[in-house]
């Protein structure tokens, strides 16, 4: 069995999909590494380390897809809709896509890539379970993004973080409010900790206060109850347009009370809610900074450019994309961890052994013998189920 690992396409992305140290457990299983040369460059991993590791490095995109059983990327075609697509003609009929592949995006995309016979697994599509947690990389990426920024915040407020006691008289802490407490919220509660800030964060979600309070947060409660607030998996459901008004209402004190806010508050497959208005950002004190998580399904903030950073009303609102990507060692070394622990689990003695009954792989399992057969997917497309005999093989 032959894991192929392609250096990424999509422009500016520094990550890898596997690193070395994860190659030699790898080996045990069976699986055989071939790498794209420089593939792990940009990440601060050298060919020669791959080398050493006992990893074969290919010359080019074409040989590693032609040597492949199993392609692991980053992001594959569907998440990355820029130069994705150029890798279509290079997929073959029953070999393994493994990445990131934005299952509840465009319909066209996922049908070019069903079209093409490959058996893909999207990442983001993984059980949210104890026994799928070492596979979990949106929560990886998301624990990279939370931490990233606050350091960008930080990085750009005009103010320090910590409170400091000097001659020179003291100096009060910053106050930072994170809207969204999913894993990358979290993180970013931990770290603005850790660099002394006064963090205080709100989710719809009832059961978030006691995960918030544990690392030392300021929960913010309003007097508005959500409907069903998660679904099975644990994410934030959507909403009413009257709640999120009733919503908007009630932050706007916390927000225009905070030297940073970080919005982190995302409804898988659906655009994301505006929870801060330009009114709110208005009146935010002048070189207060917003950065919107956001920022790729509309953002969280009304003023957000995806992909840019802008200044209204003295206020920075940093809307800048793929954050995962500018931290590229160590979010390398988490995904490639993830994806190795998924793929000992999918590969059983050297070959792809796909097990319906197995949660894990029932529900990452995207598209299989030219059909989209992922039943979640299907049902957020509006496509029929399909039938028994048509299903995962």
């Amino acid at each position: 069995m032959i894991l192929g690992v392609p250096r990424e396409s999509y422009p500016g992305e520094r990550r890898v999909a596997i690193v070395p140290g994860v190659i030699a457990a790898l080996a045990k299983a069976g699986i055989e590494v071939v790498v794209q040369a420089g593939a792990g460059v940009e990440a601060g991993y050298p060919d020669r380390e791959y080398t050493d590791k006992g990893a074969k490095l290919a010359p080019d995109r074409t040989e590693v897809f032609r040597a492949a059983d199993i392609v692991a990327q980053v992001l594959c075609h569907g998440s990355n809709d820029l130069t994705g697509k150029a890798d279509l003609p290079l997929m073959r009929s029953g070999q393994a896509i493994v990445g990131f592949l934005r299952p509840m995006g465009k319909l066209e995309d996922l049908q070019d890539l069903a079209k093409t016979g490959a058996i893909s697994f999207a990442v983001e599509l993984m059980p949210r379970t104890t026994r799928a947690q070492s596979m979990d990389a949106l929560s990886s990426m998301g624990t990279i993004c939370g931490y990233k920024a606050v350091v960008m915040a930080a990085d750009t407020l005009p103010r320090i973080f910590p409170m400091l006691t000097t001659a020179a008289g003291t100096i009060t802490p910053g106050r930072v409010f994170i809207i969204g407490a999913g894993v990358a919220g979290l993180q970013a509660i931990a770290t603005a900790r850790r660099l002394g800030a006064v963090a205080s964060a709100y989710d719809m979600r009832p059961a978030a206060k006691e995960q918030v309070q544990s690392l030392g947060g300021r929960f913010v409660e309003l007097p508005i109850e959500a409907k069903d607030a998660q679904d099975a998996r644990g994410y934030a459901t959507a909403q009413g347009e009257e709640f999120y008004k009733k919503q908007r209402e009630l932050l706007g004190k916390a927000v225009a009370g905070s030297d940073v806010v970080i919005t982190a508050a995302v409804i898988p497959g659906k655009k994301s809610p505006v929870l801060v208005t330009k009114e709110m950002v208005a009146q935010m004190a002048p070189g207060s900074v917003i950065v919107d998580l956001a920022a790729e399904r509309g953002g969280n903030c009304e003023l957000t450019q995806a992909g840019k950073i802008v200044r209204e009303h003295g206020v920075t609102i940093i809307g800048q994309l793929n954050l995962a990507s500018s931290v590229p060692y160590h979010a390398s070394q988490m995904y490639a961890k993830n994806i190795s622990a998924f793929l000992l689990n999918l590969v059983k003695d050297g070959k792809l052994q796909i097990n319906e009954k197995d949660e894990i792989h029932r529900e990452t399992l995207l598209t299989q013998g030219g059909e989209i057969v992922n039943a979640r997917v299907r049902e957020f497309l509006g496509l029929k189920p399909l039938t028994a005999e048509a299903g995962v093989k």
